[in-house]
């Protein structure tokens, strides 16, 4: 297995992450159309709510590119094309959250997470989308890395989230949703974090760091960019576990109070057809044929495992099938 990079991966890298040279133009022409174009598809699949239309907006955007510049440019120790990295990974965000900001206006409802899967799948992260993003970061940098597998590169496009995140800022800021928007803006930033801290380590283990010697300039100090890194990466980690432990534990209360409630339900020829929480509560929806089973009953049940009544809400859906007339 190939271990370390060559002079002939240096200057491939250099070449596929780097808006400089004589064709710099042409470059950053198509960064901030392809940008442009992928924030417009991610804006719109999302108020759509098309799974789909948001998977083809992170194949196109091209964000990662200058993340991973970031990340060599440290390694290599390049001080000009960190700064621009850095420059183009900032107002490439602000443009996609802008672009969502303005689609927004042109929407006559509100696109939040009550109302939108697109939304709520990305404005409450957790502890297990930074493993992911790390595992993620970690293909790309290799893929980046190694010529021989750079195939991976779409499949890494897909599944670390940059682009869609940063539309569902826009959209719910216009919303009025300026929570919701923190937690898309802090998905964002995990996987950004992840490409940066996993993109070091893979770098460094394939002696970048060496190879690309010449072009770090006397008194740049890596440690310092590195420290940055690995601050960032902890303070991104208090808010995830936060939410992780937040998540768990309205998971285990769902499944409680569905449990609980299913067998008041069952009891009276009633069905228990969903449960979901939303802001601290917890919604009960049970159908079944008249009469109406006793609501005080299951209430008594559920303050015997510590749910009051404004913990839970219920609503009864009574009825019956009716068989079709025989012909």
């Amino acid at each position: 297995m190939k271990t370390r990079v060559g002079a002939d991966d240096i200057a491939r890298m250099r070449e596929e992450l780097f808006y400089e040279g004589a064709d710099r133009g042409r470059k950053l022409s198509k960064f901030w159309l392809l940008l442009v174009l992928a924030g417009i598809i991610a804006s719109a699949g999302i108020v759509g709510d098309s799974t789909a239309t948001v998977i083809g907006a992170m194949i196109v955007a091209p964000l990662m590119t200058p993340i991973l510049g970031i990340v060599y440019a440290i390694t290599a120790g390049d001080l000009p094309n960190l700064r621009r990295s850095i420059i183009l990974v900032a107002l490439g965000a602000v443009t996609v959250v802008a672009i969502g900001y303005v689609l927004g206006l042109f929407i006559g409802y509100d696109v939040v997470a009550a109302t939108n899967s697109q939304v709520a799948s990305r404005v409450n992260p957790r502890l297990v989308d930074l493993v992911a993003a790390i595992a993620t970061g970690a293909v790309g940098s290799v893929a980046l890395t190694r010529s021989d597998i750079s195939d991976t590169l779409p499949g890494v496009a897909i599944a670390i989230s940059l682009v869609p995140p940063l539309a569902v800022v826009g959209l719910t800021l216009e919303s009025g949703a300026p929570h919701q928007s923190w937690g898309a803006l802090l998905l964002f930033l995990t996987n950004v974090c992840a490409i940066l801290a996993t993109g070091l380590i893979v770098m460094w283990l394939y002696g970048v760091h060496r190879a690309s010697a010449e072009h770090a300039p006397t008194g740049f100090r890596r440690t310092g960019a590195v420290t940055l890194i690995a601050v960032l990466l902890v303070a991104i980690t208090v808010p995830l576990a936060f939410n992780s432990k937040r998540t768990d534990r309205s998971i285990q209360e769902q499944q409680q109070v569905q449990s609980i409630s299913s067998t008041w339900a069952h009891a009276s020829g009633w069905t228990i057809l969903s449960v979901a929480s939303h802001d601290d509560i917890i919604y009960v929806t049970a159908s079944g044929p008249a009469p109406e089973p006793s609501v005080q009953t299951l209430e008594e049940d559920l303050q015997q495992h510590g749910y009051g009544a404004a913990k839970v809400s219920i609503l009864l859906l009574p009825g019956a099938y009716t068989p079709l007339p025989t012909t």
